[in-house]
């Protein structure tokens, strides 16, 4: 394994913290979890696609960060329009 692999396997690492505050943290908590966990494992992708010499984890890790970026706003939306049914 080369230095690349092992950065990748560290930021690999580093979404487990995220997913449990994702998934046990409160609303704005969470939000800022699911971010971070974007941005972790498009950079995890970049390396492991450096690593690897595969161009095709490079296309996955921009397909990541778009969707990601998506997937926020979809669930900032959902989260306006529960406030919105609550009141």
């Amino acid at each position: 394994m080369n230095g690349w692999l092992w950065a990748a396997t560290v930021l690999a690492g580093a979404l487990v913290p995220l997913v449990l505050v994702a998934a046990l943290g409160d609303v704005h908590q969470a939000l800022v979890a699911i971010e971070a966990a974007g941005v972790d494992s498009a950079l995890a992708l970049l390396l492991l696609s450096e690593g690897t010499q595969s161009q095709s984890f490079a296309t996955l890790a921009l397909v990541t960060a778009v969707m990601s970026f998506i997937g926020s706003i979809a669930y900032i939306q959902f989260l306006v329009d529960l406030q919105s049914v609550k009141r």
